[in-house]
């Protein structure tokens, strides 16, 4: 993942190209989240952190801060399709990424857009529902499957929240791995599943990208003590960004989990809530100290796949 631009070459003009470059661009849509923690906020960092053009496509809002969602507004569809479809008139997109979408309405009209660009490919976030009235996620979720989920290219969820969704009943003792979250999802029309957090020995959680066929690539990362908001839009805004400046998906995945492990282990508490990834983090002065460190103990941020935290 490219984070920050080289700095010129001695004796090179500071001036702008006579042919700007060309970023590549990626249509989010999401929640707008005042507490900066996750939604728009996070794909648009993310997707910036990755050198690609973010055009964020506002869904509805959130009333929320670092500790709970209280609330949540959808727009209008209506106003949802002219935004996207507007800016889909003047710029070439090549990939997309949805988030929480608001209401089913509003699915209808994502999933209508993505089947006008098949060419496309739709990176689609799960996150944790469970703040909101059961009628209301039920019936959201219902829309997801019918409707977008035939238009997802890979489905990026925790394994819990999915395999509530994907595998409400399922009867063994020992939990769906990979292969079965996978296997359920396809069943909707999706290719590919990346499922985060699955319970390893020693403290550690796993991600697998996977196909009902097989499992394409495993990362392991050591538990992560703090209890973070926005990861999941973080990752798979990062895994869009990547697919779209040109990297395969086994690559693509593997970057997006080790970007998202240095987000959290240089993540910060902003408020009295959960602490929140740093997506900034390759920006900061390294000769300054983060908050809390000293100049005798600097923040690191460049760990192997192997041997980070979550």
């Amino acid at each position: 993942m490219t984070l920050a631009p080289p700095p010129p070459a001695p004796g090179a003009s500071n001036s702008a190209p006579e042919t700007p470059l060309t970023l590549p661009c990626v249509m989010a849509f999401n929640s707008n989240d005042p507490s900066g923690a996750g939604g728009l906020a996070a794909d648009l960092t993310t997707i910036a952190s990755a050198s690609g053009y973010g055009l964020p496509v506002v869904t509805g809002t959130y009333i929320r801060d670092t500790s709970e969602i209280r609330d949540h507004f959808a727009f209008d569809e209506e106003a949802v399709d002219e935004q996207a479809r507007c800016a889909l008139e003047d710029v070439t997109v090549v990939a997309f990424k949805v988030g929480f979408l608001g209401s089913p309405d509003i699915v209808a009209t994502v999933a209508e857009i993505a089947s006008d660009y098949p060419e496309v490919p739709l990176i689609a976030y799960m996150g944790d529902l469970s703040w909101w009235d059961d009628l209301s996620r039920d019936t959201y979720l219902d829309a997801v499957e019918e409707l977008l989920l035939p238009q997802t290219t890979v489905l990026v969820g925790n394994h819990s929240s999915l395999c509530r969704w994907l595998l409400p009943e399922w009867e063994s003792d020992k939990p769906p791995g990979p292969r079965d979250v996978a296997r359920a999802a396809a069943e909707h029309g999706v290719s590919y599943t990346l499922v985060t957090g699955f319970n390893a020995a020693d403290q550690y959680l796993e991600s697998h990208l996977a196909t009902p066929e097989s499992v394409l690539a495993t990362a392991r990362y050591e538990r992560f003590e703090a209890t973070f908001t926005g990861a999941g839009d973080t990752l798979s805004a990062a895994l869009a960004a990547l697919l779209a400046a040109g990297a395969d998906l086994q690559t693509a995945v593997a970057e997006a989990l080790t970007y998202l492990d240095q987000c959290l282990d240089a993540g910060f508490q902003p408020g009295m809530g959960h602490a929140v990834p740093d997506r900034m983090f390759w920006a900061h002065d390294d000769d300054e100290p983060a908050t809390g460190e000293t100049e005798d103990e600097p923040a690191t941020i460049d760990f192997p796949l192997d041997n980070t935290r979550h």
